[in-house]
């Protein structure tokens, strides 16, 4: 089956997919983006991406490229011609084209593009085996809370932790994590408490996250959101990533030292199997 890519109103064939060379996202990263999880078909917490989309190009001062139900719209009917059962959809909007000039163009269209990938999730040795993590200083911009396309120092963070044979790398703040360099970061304390870091302008405000924390409450899982230290998580009972493709990913070491008894933990495998049942639908959205 040929492979599409979406590009500023027209579906193209993945591989002739282009954008202008004086695209202000190329430039300057002048744009934000969102990444969907589709399992069965199904585009996974989809209000919750437009939501935040609408939220990010607010902040940045860019204009919708066009309303949050076409661009829904837009993403199922790409899922529907590259016959995508399982993986992920990825948008862009960007501030559009321009003669290069650091101060905002006038009466500029933003330019929106959209790309598929295929993703096997079932049987991932990740959700059964857990992952190490690493720490690393977090040197990014302080509006962390906007999905801008500038990611070169979480780049850096993860090239890091793929140089250690790790997961991810934790980002860290004033001795505190903030959030992975492509996911949030939670523990579970010895008085099996949930912590994750909330929601302001340090971290990015997960929509995989909101969504377990909404799952942790129907399944009676205390939690506080609050900043943790690195000690904090050295010391840790369990502790866990999650994004759109990580869902919940139990994490067994940071920087080398186990994670409780250095295997997966209940709570982490319990709201594992709680994301994986209403990602598939086979639970009601959670309340």
């Amino acid at each position: 089956m040929a492979r599409y890519a979406y590009v500023n109103g027209r579906y193209i064939p993945h591989g002739d997919a282009a954008v202008h060379i004086e695209d202000r996202g190329y430039q300057f990263a002048d744009g934000v983006y969102e990444v969907v999880t589709v399992l069965n078909g199904r585009l996974v917490d989809e209000e919750g991406h437009m939501k935040r989309l609408e939220r990010s190009l607010k902040e940045l001062r860019i204009a919708m490229p066009t309303s949050a139900q076409i661009i829904s719209m837009i993403a199922r009917e790409l899922v529907a011609k590259n016959g995508l059962r399982n993986g992920l959809v990825y948008m862009q909007v960007t501030r559009g084209v321009a003669p290069r000039n650091h101060a905002f163009p006038k009466d500029v269209k933003p330019a929106l593009v959209m790309t598929t990938k295929r993703i096997a999730f079932e049987g991932q040795k990740k959700f059964t085996q857990g992952v190490p993590v690493i720490t690393v200083a977090d040197i990014r911009w302080r509006r962390r809370d906007i999905k801008t396309t500038s990611l070169l120092p979480n780049c850096l963070a993860k090239q890091a932790a793929e140089e250690a044979g790790a997961y991810e790398a934790w980002l860290v703040e004033d001795g505190c994590v903030t959030e992975g360099s492509s996911s949030n970061a939670w523990i579970i304390t010895k008085d099996n408490v949930l912590v994750t870091r909330a929601p302001a302008h340090e971290i990015l405000n997960g929509i995989t996250r909101q969504t377990i924390l909404k799952l942790a409450a129907e399944e009676g899982v205390t939690f506080e959101e609050r900043p943790f230290t690195v000690e904090e998580a050295y010391n840790a009972k369990e502790a866990f990533v999650s994004s759109a493709t990580s869902f919940v990913t139990p994490v067994v070491s940071i920087d080398g030292r186990p994670v409780g008894n250095g295997g997966v933990g209940t709570v982490a495998s319990k709201l594992l199997e709680a994301y994986q049942d209403y990602a598939a639908g086979r639970r009601g959205q959670a309340a």
